[in-house]
């Protein structure tokens, strides 16, 4: 880190821990990430499934880098129900709530943040299911999960995302689901997936002057202004669709499909007012039509997993940097790939490495990226005395020195309890995908209780 964390901060974040932890006793651990190992017992009970279950979390994080301030005091907390109307027909309810306190003790961040941040609650998967013979359909909010690398997005292309704190959150923290209605046809080793989402949800990038907030490049003396994103109205002309296919033969997991959307992720789209005394760059994120075919494939060879995955994009435009183009951006269609393997080590150990590249067709010399974009990550996994886990995340860019390291412990101290801290450090370029955040780094720590 350019700078460490003051001895008397990093006292109330261990401190901060030291008092969750003691208002349970410290039982034996039995189980991992928050959930229940069912007891011989409880194997041969009756489940309830209409049980109220969900977590409640306390996370907190201290960015180091100058001015040094608290970037996040939130509680979170979800609840949710599931049960079986008839045969054939179940239901699932949700919902999410937040509370960031670190509004109510520093001034560090604008008005429209705190107003966009501080507090928030969500109707999150809730949906009813309907199984038929060979089909199955869901209708409601829900997760559409199409990918499976680590740290990175690829073929996960319909769910939102909540990227106000970036990448950085788990992914079942940063995902929001789409309202939509879907059916899956299942025969032996075949599987068949519509998608039909008639309102979507789009990328939270949260508002100027956040963390995290993606700011776009200006030329040196040019002050930058951004409205209010151009959200697609609400209609069914604004929906998306979509299908997936997917076989299992000799072992390999294939899978292709096709998405229709209005793009999840909004494009700042730039004007230029030349008459002011110094010139004004307007930005304003949009979101266009694309359309995506990709593939997935993954094949357990034992010793190791190997995954892939591929998507090629039509219609996305990118952040033009020659000044006189008329709306700052320049269409250009991509194709994203990567391929993963992933290792169970000895000792309770796992590591997973993944290189990547984003190609782009008719490369134009005027936006940022080059016109292959190549990178990889490491993961590194460890179990130790059934109660403590460490793991590290590397993510680089081969084209630039651009990075993103993310090392982290967790405690698993009682049953359904957990503990966490851990840090993000990044470093490259201020037009890198991670440099743009080098003065980001933080600590964080993490008390979750689930139920």
């Amino acid at each position: 880190m350019k700078k460490l964390i003051s001895r008397a901060t990093l006292s109330i974040l261990i401190a901060g821990l030291a008092l969750s932890a003691q208002a349970v006793r410290a039982d034996s651990v039995d189980a991992l990430f928050g959930d229940d190992v069912p007891t011989p017992q409880a194997k041969t009970e009756k489940k309830d499934e209409s049980a109220l279950k969900g977590f409640i979390q306390f996370e907190m994080a201290h960015t180091t880098a100058d001015p040094t301030h608290w970037s996040k005091l939130r509680t979170r907390g979800e609840i949710g129900s599931q049960g079986k109307l008839d045969a054939g027909l179940k239901w699932k309810a949700s919902v999410r709530l937040d509370y960031d306190a670190v509004f109510d003790v520093t001034d560090h961040y604008p008005e429209a943040v705190k107003h966009d941040q501080q507090a928030n609650a969500s109707l999150y998967e809730t949906y009813l299911d309907v199984a038929t013979g060979n089909w199955d359909f869901r209708l409601g909010r829900q997760h559409v999960i199409w990918g499976e690398m680590i740290g990175l997005f690829f073929a996960d292309v319909v769910s939102a995302r909540d990227l106000r704190e970036f990448i950085l959150p788990d992914f079942d923290m940063l995902r929001v689901p789409q309202w939509a209605a879907r059916a899956e046809y299942f025969h032996d080793d075949f599987h068949a997936e519509l998608l039909w989402v008639p309102v979507a949800t789009y990328d939270e990038i949260g508002k100027p002057g956040a963390e995290f907030y993606p700011y776009q490049p200006v030329l040196p003396g040019m002050t930058a202004y951004y409205r209010n994103e151009d959200k697609p109205t609400r209609n069914l002309d604004n929906g998306n669709y979509g299908a997936r296919l997917n076989w299992l033969k000799n072992g390999w997991d294939i899978s292709g499909f096709y998405y229709s959307s209005m793009d999840i992720q909004p494009t700042f789209y730039r004007q230029i007012d030349f008459s002011a005394s110094a010139p004004i760059a307007y930005f304003e994120p949009r979101h266009d039509r694309i359309s995506q075919v990709g593939s997935t494939l993954t094949k357990d060879f034992d010793s190791f997993v190997l995954k892939g995955e591929g998507v090629y994009t039509h219609g996305r435009s990118f952040t033009a940097t020659n000044p006189l183009d008329s709306d700052g951006v320049v269409a250009q269609n991509t194709l994203d790939w990567a391929l993963g393997l992933d290792f169970t080590l000895p000792a309770d150990a796992r590591f997973n490495a993944q290189v990547f590249q984003r190609v782009f067709f008719d490369h134009e010399p005027g936006i940022i990226p080059d016109q292959r974009e190549n990178g990889y990550s490491l993961y590194l996994n460890k179990k130790f005395a059934s109660t403590w886990e460490a793991q590290a995340t590397y993510i680089a860019s081969m084209n630039r020195t651009d990075w993103l390291f993310r090392p982290r412990v967790q405690w698993n101290f009682a049953k359904n309890w957990r503990m966490l801290a851990g840090a993000d450090v990044f470093k490259g370029p201020p037009l890198g995908m991670f440099g743009q955040y080098d003065n980001r780094d933080r600590v964080y720590s993490e008390v979750r209780y689930s139920f």
